[in-house]
């Protein structure tokens, strides 16, 4: 979102926030459990013990590659990149609401979801347009196009984008075009498909 932790963006100040996977950009396992300054003050009490083993705490090589990837993002700008580009983004992806299929999008920064409703009560797809759009022509051409985004299947129908924390303004148009040309095709095949079932 353009932060360093999404708190920030909306105000919230955390007891503990527990990390991982970014904190060295994905090239090695790493944790942390940053706690502030209330919870480290009872912490510190004399007495006080937090009885927890730590079975590879510290490992030297992944905190060298956290140490600096926090170096590089801070060099680079990286989160002032999501700052100056998720404008542009919000803007296309809301546009994407006037597609028949789009229930909601809904996100910030570089992170963002589309609500995706079928044609019955409720906005459900049937069992049949489900698995034929949300796990078959959905994902298909958006990967034949050049982009992997995850379509979530299990609850309500979501098509989900992180793109890069580096992405160009170019980058996120051509993001936010070729999931409006999928699901734009896939509006038109449920269109289809429920005038040739009800026949």
């Amino acid at each position: 979102v353009g932060e360093w932790f999404a708190g920030e963006r909306y105000g919230a100040r955390p007891d503990m926030i527990i990390l991982a996977k970014g904190l060295t950009a994905g090239y090695a396992p790493m944790g942390a459990t940053m706690v502030g300054q209330r919870v480290a003050d009872v912490l510190h009490k004399p007495g006080i013990i937090l009885n927890h083993g730590f079975t590879f705490s510290g490992h030297p090589l992944c905190a060298a590659i956290a140490l600096r990837a926090i170096e590089i993002m801070e060099r680079d700008r990286i989160l002032d990149n999501v700052r100056d580009n998720q404008d542009r983004l919000a803007e296309r992806m809301i546009a994407l609401a006037g597609l028949p299929i789009v229930g909601d999008v809904r996100g910030d920064g570089f992170f963002y979801a589309v609500e995706l409703t079928g044609d019955a009560e409720g906005g459900r797809f049937s069992a049949a347009r489900h698995d034929a759009l949300i796990r078959d022509l959905i994902p298909r051409r958006m990967r034949e196009a050049g982009l992997l985004a995850r379509v979530y299947d299990r609850a309500e129908p979501l098509l989900q984008i992180a793109p890069p924390l580096i992405s160009t303004p170019e980058l996120l148009d051509r993001i936010v075009e070729i999931i409006g040309n999928t699901l734009d095709e896939a509006s038109s095949w449920l269109t289809t498909s429920s005038r040739l079932e009800a026949r």
